[in-house]
C-alpha cells in the first residue's frame, strides 16, 4: 500500500513542479516587458515581478522538483524492474531537469537585472515544458516509445503552426 501512496504523492509533486515550470517563464516575460514601462511604475512593477519569481522558484518549484525526484526514485526502486518505456521516461526526466536548470540560470540573470532575451524568445522557451509534459504522460500511459514519438511529432506540428500563426498575426497587426 505504501507504494501507491508514494506514487500518488509523486504525481502530486510532478503537478506542482510543472505549475512552477509553466509560470516562471511567464514571469520572465512580464519582467522583460516591464522594463519598457515609464518610471516610477517600471521600478515598482519590476520589483514586484522579481519578488514573485523568487517566491515561486524557491517556495514551490525547487521544493517540488526535489520531492518529485525523491518520490520518483522511491517509486522506481519499488517497481522492481526497469522496462524499456521507463528507460525512455528517465531520459525525458533528465531532459526536464536540464530545462529546470536552464530556467534557474534565467532566473538568476533576471534577479541580477540582466535581461538577455526578448519576450518573444521567452514565449518560445515557455513551450518547452509543455513538450516534456506531453512526452512523459503519453509514454507513461501508452508505455510505448513509438506511440509517444507520433504524439510528439503531432504536438510539434501543432506548435509550428501556432508559431507561424502568431508571426502572421503580428505582421498583420503591425501593418
Amino acid at each position: 500500500m505504501a507504494f501507491y501512496y508514494s506514487k500518488a504523492l509523486h504525481i502530486i509533486f510532478v503537478v506542482t513542479w510543472f505549475a512552477g515550470l509553466f509560470y516562471i517563464p511567464r514571469l520572465f516575460i512580464y519582467a522583460t516587458e516591464a522594463r519598457q514601462e515609464a518610471e516610477p511604475g517600471r521600478r515598482v512593477l519590476l520589483n514586484q515581478l522579481l519578488l514573485m519569481q523568487r517566491r515561486l522558484w524557491y517556495g514551490i518549484t525547487w521544493p517540488s522538483a526535489i520531492i518529485t525526484l525523491l518520490l520518483g526514485l522511491n517509486t522506481w526502486y519499488n517497481y522492481g524492474s526497469t522496462p524499456d518505456w521507463l528507460v525512455y521516461k528517465l531520459v525525458l526526466v533528465a531532459g526536464l531537469y536540464a530545462y529546470h536548470g536552464l530556467c534557474h540560470a534565467l532566473f538568476r540573470q533576471e534577479q541580477r537585472g540582466e535581461f538577455r532575451y526578448t519576450s518573444n524568445q521567452l514565449r518560445i522557451w515557455n513551450e518547452v515544458a509543455t513538450l516534456f509534459l506531453f512526452a512523459i504522460v503519453f509514454l507513461v500511459v501508452l508505455k510505448d516509445a513509438l506511440n509517444m514519438l507520433w504524439g510528439l511529432l503531432g504536438l510539434l506540428a501543432l506548435m509550428i503552426i501556432l508559431m507561424l500563426a502568431i508571426r502572421l498575426y503580428k505582421r498583420i497587426r503591425n501593418g
